[in-house]
């Protein structure tokens, strides 16, 4: 076991369910509660590759064990693999990072199936294939651990947030203190400095918004707000998402992405309605304060939800008691490459053997450590 003081560099890739491409970022830390954050990049997946994707979230509902690959899954595997060598050489060239430095890499792979009420999450991507190509070892597949534990397997970032939580600026000294990732789904992370994080999945995030320009109007997502700044909002609805059984869900809970469907073409507008899908994401995380054990004093907003002007007014026009609501750069943080340094993050806690999961995150049984780690054939073989 590592040293409680012993400080790794590690590199954390996040592939998440906009499939818009790979998340790379740099990160020292002895996995508790020193993080010294690098740099962080995006190296976009090309158009065809993000179709091969979709298709196989599609192929995917027809799993019933986490090792099937039927269809293209076993090829999709390695070439998602591939490249996701390649985006870690690229960042090598990009910042002057030397990869022999590099003691591990944390490796999320791309979520594909998540069913949490059958004990099933599925990420491809091949960890002892990436340790080869880059030469460094691999921790992937950190999911499984706490499903086994009788977790959901979801949320695995608050053990980064509580990190976080304690580096935060003294300008933002206020708790209890909210983490919202607004992805295809968004998911919350509370944290209090006094126990473990709550934590879950709160609603659709961008997925419903997006799927619905794309269906459409063929247009991948609503750049800078402009097809919502044009609409308004239709009541019945948005009432139609937030009465969904899922929010009155007791702790814990987990979404796939198929869970809310995109709304019909006859539903309105596609102003109105993507207008309303913001509504409908910015409610959906504040109503997760229910399940907290204290009002919110403060939101921090990461994600590419962040940059959505509706979503952000909606949040602040209604957080509750008042509590700010700011973007995660307001906060000093990077929104863009969090999940990515969580997951360098949470490859040196594997490496030490310590908890990802919380009962209050996943609802494990008790803490949980996890992820297989993969090493290059050579060093194996040595």
């Amino acid at each position: 076991m590592l040293s409680q003081s012993q400080i790794k560099r590690a590199i954390g890739l996040m592939s998440g369910t906009s499939l818009d491409g790979i998340d790379v970022a740099l990160l020292d830390t002895d996995g508790e509660t020193i993080v010294r954050r690098g740099p962080a990049r995006v190296y976009a997946y090309d158009a065809a590759f993000r179709d091969r994707l979709a298709n196989a979230l599609v192929a995917a509902k027809a799993i019933s064990a986490r090792d099937e690959r039927p269809g293209d899954l076993a090829a999709l595997e390695v070439a998602l693999t591939e490249r996701h060598a390649e985006a870690v050489r690229r960042f090598g060239s990009d910042y002057g990072i030397d990869l022999s430095s590099v003691d591990v890499v944390g490796f999320h792979g791309q979520t594909i199936l998540h069913r949490p009420e059958r004990a099933l999450t599925v990420q491809i991507g091949d960890g002892g294939l990436l340790a080869d190509r880059l030469g460094r070892p691999v921790v992937s597949d950190m999911r499984a651990a706490d499903m086994v534990e009788g977790g959901q397997g979801a949320p695995l970032v608050p053990a980064y947030h509580m990190a976080l939580a304690a580096n935060r600026p003294p300008t933002l000294s206020a708790l209890p203190v909210v983490f919202v990732n607004i992805g295809g789904i968004s998911n919350v992370t509370y944290v209090d400095g006094r126990h473990d994080p709550v934590a879950f999945d709160s609603g659709p995030g961008n997925a419903l918004l997006d799927q619905w320009l794309q269906r459409e109007a063929g247009i991948p997502f609503d750049q800078n707000g402009a097809v919502a700044s044009e609409g308004g909002i239709i009541e019945d609805l948005a009432a139609h998402y937030l009465g969904s059984p899922f929010f009155s869900r007791p702790l814990p809970k987990s979404l796939d992405k198929f869970d809310f469907s995109v709304p019909e073409s006859a539903a309105g507008s596609l102003e109105d309605v993507a207008r309303t899908l913001c509504r409908v994401s910015a409610r959906a995380i504040l109503k997760a304060a229910e399940h907290f054990p204290e009002r919110p004093k403060l939101w921090i907003i990461c994600g590419g939800g962040r940059r959505h002007p509706a979503i952000m007014a909606d949040l602040r026009a209604e957080a509750p008691g008042g509590a700010a609501v700011v973007a995660a750069e307001e906060a000093g943080f990077d929104g863009d490459a969090m999940e990515a340094e969580a997951w360098a993050y949470l490859a040196v806690r594997s490496l030490a053997g310590l908890p990802l999961t919380y009962p209050t995150t996943t609802g494990c049984r008790k803490p949980v450590t996890g992820g297989l780690i993969s090493l290059p054939a050579a060093q194996s073989a040595a």
